[in-house]
């Protein structure tokens, strides 16, 4: 998913969660406390909580803050004006006295589910993606139709790679009856995500039909149209977002690249200066829109420094896959997931460069998900025989997902290259004892002490060493084959 796609689309939901729970908020406290007499406005909870949400809808954040928190003095467990305390808060970027206030809601009011809904939606501005999926579960459980909940926790499940989860929540929301465009956006992207632009596409014409000045469903249908190189309609939606906002850096820079890739490049360069930018073509960030600040950064040999440019030019080029591919290889050591979402979406971009799908299989099997890297990187050696690293990474995948036999073939061409890598003759041994191949296990075992380095093999030695008395006895007993662990 596009980074200012995501951004623009948490920011709509956040938005319009916040006016239904207004409303929402309301209906509550008068229902709980139209029977109660109270006097004047400075000791009427209800009466100060109505005049902060008054407040709240205008746009007056501090002045609602101050209704809602003399309603709390005048009835500290108020939880809907808790709740909209924190919402208050929130935007006002009061991250932690937000959630205070929301964990607050929760205890005088546990059977609620927006207060968990909350919470989740603040965790994931702060990249707390595993306490936010906890806070959204939490939610579902007290109402399994909780809109927010199934929309962000979708958006959670497509940041981590799940494509196939985030589309099943996504059904799930777009299913409530009234359900919002963001919901349909979600789905849009999720569609996207298991490989059916077609009903992306068709998603995203609904929810415009319906709304076509809906600022989150241009630009994602913009980027369909990029995905398929039909950058007239691309350009199409990405001007009628730019007269949305005609001052947005990021919605001119997304214009200024659909323009210089349908050869409009006058155009182009007026946008890109329209938004403060240039188009810069030093080494390794070609056709890439932005500062020759942020250009020189992106190429910094710190990591860190690199990593912040890379992320700002991503958000004025988000249909490049070298700034993806780049960024999936810096993280794939440090946050094999971030890894693998980079180099999925440049995969993506460009299905046919073997460099992402190469880099989005080795953080798969990064990742531990060996079965999808085995089938991405079969894919790379077939494309690029003489590939090592695919070669390497395929033999793990088929190692690991205990598809032995065809393991076995990829570790024997690594030798080939590197005759003394000393540890693929550990591995072919042991997947020749896993499938009772008793005599071939130990010739490879053999082999693998004779090359082995203490220092760096040592693991392997000391296990070889434990197995081989047992292994030599079954090869005199003549036994059978041995069975799979």
């Amino acid at each position: 998913m596009p980074e200012l796609s995501a951004s623009l689309w948490k920011n709509l939901l956040l938005m319009a969660t916040c006016l239904a729970v207004m409303s929402l908020g309301l209906s509550l406290v008068s229902t709980a406390y139209s029977q109660e007499a109270f006097g004047d406005d400075a000791t009427d909870p209800v009466r100060l909580f109505e005049r902060g949400q008054s407040a709240h809808a205008r746009g007056e954040l501090e002045k609602a803050l101050g209704f809602y928190e003399q309603a709390l003095k005048v009835r500290p467990e108020f939880p809907e004006a808790e709740f909209q305390r924190g919402n208050a808060l929130a935007s006002l970027g009061r991250l932690p006295e937000a959630e205070a206030a929301f964990r607050l809601a929760i205890s005088y009011k546990k059977n609620w589910a927006l207060p968990h809904s909350a919470v989740g939606a603040l965790l994931m501005r702060q990249n707390r993606d595993k306490e936010a999926e906890q806070s959204f579960q939490q939610a579902l459980a007290i109402d399994n139709k909780e809109g927010l909940a199934l929309r962000l926790l979708s958006e959670i499940r497509l940041r981590a790679g799940d494509a196939k989860s985030a589309l099943e929540l996504a059904k799930r929301a777009t299913a409530i009856p009234e359900a919002p465009a963001a919901a349909w956006i979600g789905l849009a992207l999720a569609e996207k995500a298991n490989g059916d632009r077609v009903a992306a596409k068709t998603t995203l014409d609904r929810v415009l039909a319906d709304e076509p000045q809906n600022l989150a469903a241009l630009m994602e249908r913009a980027d369909l149209y990029a995905d398929e190189k039909n950058f007239e309609l691309a350009i199409a939606d990405l001007k009628a977002a730019a007269k949305l906002k005609p001052d947005d850096k990021s919605v001119l820079s997304r214009l200024a690249y659909a323009l210089q890739q349908a050869g409009k490049n006058e155009e182009a360069t007026t946008a890109a200066k329209a938004a403060g930018l240039e188009i810069q073509q030093p080494t390794g960030t070609s056709g890439v829109v932005g500062t020759p600040e942020e250009i020189e950064a992106a190429n910094s040999s710190d990591p860190v420094v690199a990593r912040k440019a890379l992320e700002k030019l991503l958000e004025k080029n988000p249909r490049s896959a070298m700034l993806l591919g780049r960024l999936g290889a810096s993280y794939r050591t440090d946050d094999p997931a971030r890894s693998l979402e980079f180099y999925r979406r440049a995969a993506e971009i460009q299905p046919d460069a073997a460099e992402y799908a190469l880099g989005y299989g080795a953080a798969l099997v990064q990742a531990r998900r060996f079965p999808e890297a085995a089938y991405i990187l079969r894919q790379v050696v077939k494309a690029s025989p003489d590939n090592y690293t695919a070669h390497a990474n395929l033999a793990t995948a088929l190692y690991e997902s205990k598809r032995y036999p065809e393991s076995i073939p990829e570790y024997e061409w690594i030798l080939t290259k590197k005759p003394d890598a000393a540890v693929a003759h550990y591995f072919i041994a042991t997947a020749h004892d896993y499938l009772g191949e008793y005599p071939e296990a130990l010739a490879s075992y053999e082999k693998f002490l004779s090359l082995a380095d203490a220092k760096t093999n040592q693991l392997e030695i000391d296990k070889v060493k434990l197995r081989l008395p047992s292994l030599q006895r079954q090869i005199k007993l003549g036994e059978g084959v041995k069975k799979k662990p």
